[in-house]
């Protein structure tokens, strides 16, 4: 290991005759935010579970820095891990406090450390006012953000969040964000799955796609793009019904109503020439615009579109 708090290397997990996850490896620095991606069953949560040390892997190994790994010294690798489950985790009846302070208390915290970080982590996610209000009587952003709480309130080096905006309003996922942003700036290093393409966009640094239990893509956002066929597509629209005929022969270019869109490398660069084919076929433009790839193209390019549930 190098600059990396955590290196996973080969996990394998199967539940009888079928594999969940099956090879995968990966890495994660200090201050970074690794987004695993994938859709459903494709080992996402399995591989969340292996590291995180809930789930025995069949094979494979995660090591901290330092060469800790749950082999070598189970509790010191756990206390060094924050989990924010899929699943909400919480004592509904018992206080929000309470809640910090029986999860600290599982760490082995001192009382007096677990009151100064249970004051912290309740400011930082913005139930400090609701403190001794129970679970029970939260919105479902609220659990999540307490949910959040507890997985910090030993201050690990590492936390794990699966889908941790599950059906919570925009506000909610926004506080979300802001408090992953905070929290990776201090240098905590996160991994974050969900399915939604948009978060992975605004807070991966890299990211990891899996189908089918395995490691199909990893890198960069651009890294990724560099994977699909065209990078950008131009949206033209037409002043008229154009003429099936006469687009013929137009490599990469889709009918939509009256539109056309065409798949191309670099807009700079391909736009004159396409527009320059419109003309010489009788083709009258109207306007022109353009959009990027974005993470969801390359996720499909990679997965398909077949339904998964």
């Amino acid at each position: 290991m190098t600059n990396e708090v955590l290196v996973a290397r080969g996990l394998r997990k199967a539940y009888g005759d079928r594999v969940a996850v099956q090879e995968v490896s990966l890495t994660l620095r200090p201050g970074e935010v690794l987004g695993l991606l994938g859709p459903n069953g494709a080992g996402k949560s399995t591989t969340v579970g292996m590291i995180c040390g809930l789930t025995p892997p069949d094979a494979g190994s995660v090591t901290l820095s330092g060469g800790v790994s749950l082999a070598s010294d189970e509790a010191g690798y756990k206390r060094r891990i924050g989990l924010v489950p899929q699943d909400i985790a919480l004592y509904e009846e018992l206080p929000a406090r309470m809640n910090l302070e029986l999860f600290g208390a599982l760490y082995g915290m001192p009382p007096a450390l677990i009151r100064n970080r249970a004051d912290e982590v309740l400011a930082m996610v913005g139930l400090s006012d609701r403190a001794k209000d129970r679970p029970s009587t939260f919105s479902g952003g609220m659990k999540r953000r307490l949910n959040i709480a507890c997985a910090l309130i030993h201050d690990p080096e590492v936390l794990l969040l699966d889908e941790p905006t599950a059906g919570v309003d925009p506000q909610s996922r926004n506080a979300i964000f802001d408090n992953l942003e905070r929290l990776k700036a201090t240098g905590k290093a996160l991994i974050y799955t969900t399915h939604y393409m948009e978060e992975a966009e605004r807070l991966a640094d890299r990211i990891v796609i899996v189908d089918h239990g395995r490691v199909v893509a990893s890198g960069t956002q651009a890294q990724l793009y560099a994977l699909l066929p065209a990078a950008q597509t131009l949206h033209v629209e037409l002043a008229s019904e154009p003429d099936e005929a006469a687009l013929a022969g137009l490599a990469g270019v889709k009918r939509v109503g009256q539109r056309l869109d065409a798949s191309v490398a670099d807009v700079g660069r391909d736009t004159g020439p396409l527009l320059a084919a419109l003309v010489a076929r009788g083709i009258r433009v109207r306007g022109l615009a353009s959009a990027r790839a974005t993470l969801e193209d390359v996720f499909l390019h990679l997965t398909g579109r077949q339904l998964r549930d």
